[in-house]
């Protein structure tokens, strides 16, 4: 008789982003570390100061290096899914920096009791979207845990002149989101089975595309920040982008995509802790409208698994790069909103 081994999603406490460390317990570790201070802090481009979604290093006047590492645990029970999941989570970054990923090397947590072949198939996946990026997959390191998890570390190139921050959003400019927010809250709906297959093949469908795709409109218009939407939510990484930008992000609630069926599901209370976590810890920081609706806010705050980028682009050529993120193949790219000069109430976000 067969082995019955348990699904990834049994294996799990938490799934994806959901699975994150809460940002203002994770803010206050951080805060304990001491600064570089060797000789080479004079080519870090992007270090630890502003929360930005990758490091880069200046390797000459032509080029930069861009360095990232992502991992989490599964949200689906599928591990050729899961596998480019959560590849094309960890290749993010590399794009929103403005760079191109060159190599990847894999990070596997795996019991070593469970069905090898489960893990053949995640490594598999994640080939996939490394392949599909153009980069070459070199590597990798496993564990033996009881806990599944995997994801990349990627190494990238950027020229130094072309480096996409969060720290440089510039009073004026449009805010263009490239994926629908709401892949939290329904891959917690669907551990327990409340969503149609349709919603469930929309949000696998959101979770392993590239952003790659929408990446290749950057260096043809005015764009002065971008940063990609993943554990903290899109108010969370915007406030990021605010906070470090010293300026004041104006969200309008109603033109950012959200995924058919994550507001009905806010409404039943079917929220991950990651999305609270989130809340608490930005909301002072937040004005919001009376008129937007909890289960709209609830979104917003949804921690996302291999989310959209969020790019600040000069005003009046936010309408030709939607179009052209769009015949690049992006599967979304929506105006959400424009980038204030700091309010003088001190906030950061304001959401309408």
């Amino acid at each position: 008789m067969a082995k019955e081994y348990k699904r990834l999603t049994e294996m799990t406490s938490a799934g994806g982003w959901a699975a994150k460390i809460g940002p203002e317990v994770l803010a206050d570790v951080l805060s304990q570390l001491p600064k570089n201070d060797n000789e080479k802090v004079g080519n870090l481009l992007v270090g630890l100061d502003t929360a930005d979604d990758a490091a880069i290093y200046k390797l000459d006047d032509e080029k930069a290096l861009i360095q990232t590492l992502d991992f989490f645990t599964p949200m689906v029970d599928d591990p050729y899914i899961f596998g480019q999941i959560a590849a094309a989570n960890s290749l993010s970054d590399i794009y929103a920096m403005g760079g191109e990923p060159i190599v990847a090397m894999n990070i596997v947590c795996f019991p070593s009791c469970h069905d090898m072949q489960v893990l053949a198939e995640i490594l598999k996946g994640g080939f996939s979207k490394v392949k599909e990026s153009g980069a070459l997959l070199v590597g990798g390191h496993t564990v033996d845990d009881k806990e599944p998890k995997y994801g990349l570390s990627v190494s990238g190139l950027v020229h130094p002149d072309r480096v996409q921050a969060n720290s440089t959003a510039k009073p004026g400019d449009k805010l263009i989101l490239t994926k629908p927010v709401g892949t939290g809250i329904l891959s917690t709906a669907m551990k327990e089975d409340l969503v149609s297959q349709e919603v469930v093949d929309k949000v696998i469908e959101t979770m392993v595309h590239l952003n790659k795709y929408a990446a290749m409109s950057v260096n043809k218009f005015e764009v002065h920040s971008i940063t990609d939407i993943t554990g903290f939510g899109l108010l969370g990484h915007a406030m990021e982008m605010a906070k470090a930008s010293d300026v004041t992000i104006e969200i309008d609630s109603k033109n950012v995509p959200i995924l058919d069926g994550a507001i009905e599901m806010a409404q039943m209370g079917i929220v991950p802790s990651g999305a609270y976590n989130n809340m608490g810890y930005i909301q002072d920081d937040v004005m919001k409208d009376e008129s937007v609706p909890e289960s709209v806010e609830d979104c917003l705050y949804d921690p996302q698994t291999s989310g959209g980028l969020l790019v600040a682009v000069r005003a009046d050529q936010a309408d030709d790069i939607v179009k052209d993120m769009l015949a690049n193949g992006s599967i979304v790219a929506e105006v959400i909103g424009e980038v204030k000069e700091k309010y003088e109430n001190g906030k950061y976000i304001h959401v309408i």
